[in-house]
């Protein structure tokens, strides 16, 4: 099978998508000629031309309302806003119009809109371009939110979610860009809501998504040396959420950790761990732990930003005090 980056699997998911469906066309800043701030969809101005690929001004609300109305109207457009942390820009947009249009007219409209974002700390990004805001996104309802981990996953996700009728936030963490890994050749779409074991294990259970897919690996591969077996879930969606998978492997590890780059206060891993503790309580051997960033802004620091993001050693550390069945807030 052959090898890509995470970035052209992505942007080959929209060539192919837009190649079949005519309604699709992508809008957004420095997109028609650059590709995007990370080149994510790189020569696409070339190939479908400037009634396809719009370049817009710097302007969240704008380029979100105009993805809105186009959508009202049977198109299908991407709106790529380069930053998580830009969408803010067009929260009410998002919020108030997008996420609700099908329940006010009954399904009478449709609004497949899918928002993409750059999520997540890269490199001296600083505080205002390093968030990771999909909790806030999982609470209203009317959104799908879309977290892939490798570049099989984030084309067919995208494919998914150009074939969908509602609105996606499709999230694509900064720093896995140039990861490369296997990708289909044929045609293929991944549904929402269908997590991943990417791993088998009997000891204790990681559930998460994104750039910490990576590092739980990595962590389990250090916690099998140790006598640790973990099994590891890549969830790819957070909105569907796949409950009945994470509750199974619960079942048969009777321990679980939920590790993400986003803040560890207010998480979707709080909403996983509520939900595990309603479901399958009287299976658990050990209180829940969570992994997630320090509650502070992202500094500029390379140092410090290290300090505040998880990493391959917290999620270790969890696991050593989920098996000693004592877990700190």
């Amino acid at each position: 099978m052959r090898e890509l980056t995470f970035g052209n699997a992505y942007a080959e998911g929209v060539r192919e998508e837009m190649e079949r469906d005519p309604t699709i066309f992508v809008l957004g800043t420095d997109i028609r000629i650059r590709g995007g701030a990370w080149g994510q969809l790189k020569d696409i101005g070339k190939t479908f031309g400037n009634k396809r690929v719009i370049d817009t001004p710097i302007s969240e609300a704008g380029m979100v309302g105009l993805s809105f109305g186009a959508a009202m109207t049977g198109l299908r457009p991407i709106c790529d806003l380069n930053f998580e942390d830009f969408i803010l820009g067009a929260m009410d947009e998002v919020v108030n119009q997008i996420a609700n249009t099908q329940y006010i007219f009954n399904d009478q409209f449709k609004c497949p809109v899918v928002i993409r974002a750059s999520s997540g700390a890269a490199r001296s990004t600083g505080p205002q371009h390093s968030h990771m805001f999909e909790s806030w996104y999982a609470h209203v309802p009317g959104l799908l939110v879309a977290l892939p981990s490798t570049p099989a996953d984030v084309k067919g996700l995208i494919k998914t979610a150009l074939r969908g009728d509602d609105p996606v936030i499709f999230l694509a963490h900064k720093m896995l860009s140039s990861v490369k890994g296997h990708v289909p050749q044929e045609d293929y779409t991944i549904p929402f809501g269908k997590a991943k074991v990417v791993r088998q294990g009997k000891d204790v259970t990681i559930v998460t998504y994104s750039i910490m897919v990576s590092k739980s690996l990595q962590a389990a591969e250090e916690l099998q040396k140790m006598g640790i077996s973990a099994e590891v879930i890549d969830l790819r969606t957070i909105v569907p959420l796949d409950i009945d998978c994470i509750a199974e492997s619960v079942k048969k590890t009777k321990r679980l950790i939920i590790a993400h780059e986003a803040y560890r206060k207010g998480g979707i891993g709080a909403e996983i761990a509520a939900t595990i503790g309603e479901v399958v309580f009287d299976y658990l051997d050990a209180p829940i732990a969570r992994v997630g960033s320090k509650h502070a802004a992202i500094p500029l620091s390379p140092v410090l930003q290290e300090y505040i993001n998880p990493s391959r050693n917290d999620v270790v550390e969890a696991a050593k005090s989920v098996m000693r069945g004592v877990v700190t807030a």
